[in-house]
This record gives C-alpha cells, sequence and structure tokens, in this order.
C-alpha cells in the first residue's frame, strides 16, 4: 500500500510534453509528480523543445529524456515499445490539437506521437491551445473518441490566452493534474474504488401493455458509468429500459424497469459503495393498481380516472443511509426557478453535490448527445458549464466527485 504521503510511490509515469506555451509548467508537473513517490520519464516532440529544455526535464525527473524515434543514444533500439512496457500510466501535458489529432486518428511520425500508438495503460491528457481550435468540431470529435477509448481528457480551463485574448483552453493547472491522477492512481486503502451510477427511466406498468415513463435514453448515466470504469473505479450501473449497451468490463450492469425494483437495487448496493451518482430519471408516482390484463376502451365513458400513489424516493433514502465516508450526488431536472429548486434538494437529501439540467437550455437534457449542467456543492459553490457532449460532462463531473473524495 503507498505511503499517505505518497501515494503514488512505486508508481511509473511517462509525462509526454507537445509543442504548446503551456510547456513552461511541465517542469511543475514532474516535480510534483517525484514529490507524490513516482518515478517520472519524459517524452517529447521537437516543437516541445522550444518551450522547455531537456535539460529541465531530466533535473526535475531524475531520468533522460526521450526525444528522438531513431537516436544513438536510446537503451533500445525500439524505445517506444521498451518505454510502453516501463509505464504504469502516462499524461500528456500539454496536449496539443496536432497531437490530440494523431492520437486519434493513429499517426506515429515521431518519438512522444509512436510512443502514445502502442501505449494500453492509464492515459491522461491535457489540452492546451487557442479557445477557437478548442471548440472546432474536429479536436472535439478527436476528444470524445480518445475518451471513447479509455482516455480520461484533464479539462482546459478558462483565463488568458498566449494569443492575448481571454477564453477556454489554458491547460489545467499542474497540481490539479497531479489530484486528478493520483484519484484514478492511487492505493485507497488496497481497495478497489466502487461507485454506484442509476441511469434511464423506469416504467410504471398501469396494464400489459401500456405503462407511464419518459423520455429519458440513459445517455448521461451510461457516460458517467464509463467515465469511472475508465478512471479504474468499479462500477455498478442500475439501468431501466433503455437499448444501450456497456463497453468497459469494469461496469456491473443491473437492469431494472419499476422505480422500487431501482430502489431495491440501489439501496442494497450502496453501503458497499464509496459514492453514487443517482441520475435515473425516476417516476414520482405509480398506478395505485396494475392490470394484469390490458384495460379495454369502454364506448359508453369519455374519460378514465387513474389514481397514482408515490414511489419510494431513492434520493432521500440513500441520503439518510450515507455514511462518514461516503459521497453522494444527484440530478436535478427543472423547468423554472432551478437554482433555488436544486439547492433545496441537495440540503434536503443530503447530497455533497446535485448537477442541474435546465430544459430552457437548447440541445441539453432528454436524448440529446450534448448536455449543458450546473453543478452546485454543500459549500454553496456554483460551477456553470457550457454546452459539451456527454462524454466530457461526465468527465467534468468525475473530477468534481473524485476532488472531494474522502477515501
Amino acid at each position: 500500500m503507498a505511503d499517505a504521503a505518497k501515494p503514488l510511490q512505486g508508481k511509473r509515469i511517462i509525462v509526454g510534453v507537445s509543442g504548446g506555451i503551456a510547456a513552461y509548467k511541465t517542469p511543475l508537473l514532474v516535480r510534483l509528480l517525484v514529490k507524490a513517490g513516482a518515478e517520472v520519464m519524459c517524452a517529447v516532440t521537437e516543437h516541445a523543445l522550444q518551450f522547455v529544455t531537456e535539460l529541465t526535464l531530466e533535473t526535475v525527473s531524475g531520468n533522460r529524456v526521450y526525444s528522438q524515434l531513431f537516436d544513438r543514444s536510446n537503451p533500445h533500439s525500439t524505445e517506444h515499445i521498451s518505454l510502453k512496457d516501463w509505464g504504469d500510466a502516462m499524461v500528456v501535458a500539454p496536449a496539443t490539437a496536432n497531437i490530440i489529432g494523431k492520437m486519434a486518428s493513429g499517426i506515429g511520425d515521431d518519438a512522444l506521437s509512436t510512443l502514445l500508438l502502442s501505449f494500453r495503460k492509464p492515459l491522461f491528457i491535457c489540452p492546451a491551445m487557442n479557445t477557437q481550435m478548442l471548440e472546432s468540431p474536429a479536436l472535439q470529435r478527436n476528444l470524445d473518441y480518445l475518451r471513447a477509448n479509455g482516455a480520461v481528457v484533464v479539462e482546459s480551463t478558462s483565463g488568458e490566452l498566449a494569443c492575448g485574448t481571454t477564453g477556454n483552453g489554458r491547460m489545467e493547472e499542474p497540481e490539479r493534474i497531479v489530484e486528478q491522477m493520483i484519484a484514478s492512481l492511487a492505493d485507497h486503502g488496497g481497495e478497489r474504488f466502487k461507485i454506484l451510477i442509476t441511469a434511464g427511466p423506469t416504467y410504471e406498468k398501469i396494464d400489459s401493455v401500456r405503462f407511464i415513463g419518459n423520455f429519458s435514453t440513459g445517455k448521461m448515466g451510461f457516460a458517467l458509468a464509463e467515465e469511472f470504469a475508465r478512471r479504474g473505479c468499479k462500477v455498478y450501473l442500475v439501468a431501466g429500459p433503455t437499448h444501450l449497451e456497456v463497453h468497459h468490463p469494469d461496469i456491473e450492469r443491473i437492469d431494472v424497469v419499476s422505480a422500487r425494483e431501482m430502489y431495491e437495487a440501489a439501496t442494497t448496493l450502496f453501503p458497499s459503495c464509496n459514492a453514487a451518482i443517482l441520475s435515473a430519471a425516476v417516476a414520482d408516482f405509480r398506478p395505485e393498481h396494475e392490470a394484469d390484463h390490458k384495460i379495454k376502451k369502454q364506448s359508453d365513458k369519455d374519460d378514465m380516472t387513474l389514481h397514482l400513489v408515490q414511489n419510494p424516493d431513492i434520493l432521500a433514502t440513500l441520503g439518510r443511509m450515507k455514511g462518514e465516508k461516503q459521497l453522494l450526488a444527484g440530478f436535478a431536472l427543472e423547468t423554472d426557478s432551478e437554482l433555488e429548486n436544486a439547492k433545496k434538494k441537495l440540503e434536503k437529501k443530503n447530497l455533497d453535490f446535485i448537477v442541474l439540467n435546465s430544459l430552457h437550455d437548447k440541445g441539453a437534457g432528454f436524448g440529446y448527445d450534448t448536455n449543458k449542467v450546473t453543478v452546485i456543492d454543500r459549500s454553496g459553490n456554483i460551477d456553470a458549464g457550457t454546452l459539451k457532449s456527454k462524454q466530457a460532462v461526465a468527465s467534468d463531473i468525475a473530477d468534481k466527485l473524485l476532488k472531494y473524495c474522502k477515501t
């Protein structure tokens, strides 16, 4: 088990550096990884050396720098394969649009891109570029592809950029990058981080052919499950009716139909988990009586009365069950007084943070591949996001939860 003061003790980490101005931050990143107990080697592009020197990286890492694909001074003629076997994880900081494009396209034409092409272990990507480049459809498509294939994207932040403008595209600060890597890679007391996620709708049967439901597809919850599994977590995904499939082998899927079935599964699994995120759109009510046959239309009546009763509140129940070291987050889909209602739900249900959706935001909510959320935590911090792919939103939420990890 790793020393608490050195959570990355025994880990071998490769730091990839591509040619962006944010490379001036990389020596501090290397130093912080070494301080956390990791052994570090750096692999760089030719353009990276315009911003940071090999001598600097060798000094802070204590190891030679891999900079040339064909260099007689390399210990091995196939150095990219040797390094791939040596490293336990890899972080690319900064990751320019060029190196991201190469990773997504399978191009290996220099020391760093060839190493990345062969690397099959935990990979962290820290984008850094101009806002227009970051927001381009091609770049976002490439990032989504890399996420879907197991990479963790450490999202860039907003601020002053090298081009003189202000906007999103600054590489995340080294301290935060290391925090995220520790959350994913560190040995948490010898036990794997376990998380419960609920997703999709619930169907409440009226009779043998009809039900009460909603328009949820489960896309957000499934994106969360894949994101946490990619970060090394064991995921229990309790899913309502949906056509979606899981891909990562560390996701255990439990299929349910009704709110009561989801309640039973969630309350059974939660005590053994470190955290839970409840993103499912659970029906608040169900028919009091469920007919075992199709209810026929009666020609002498113009209407029908359906009496509904309340379903158990899964989120509130887990809030009462939550232990001192457990984290609990929920979703709130609102149509009016969004922030006020979300804050009330946060307090009432004993959550650590809540993810707010508004149906007023175009491209967000049920059925879309994109989402726009606002995260509110118990300290009153409000983080309003922009419209992103649901994979990118899942990455943001994972960052938030693992930052507050209590294990």
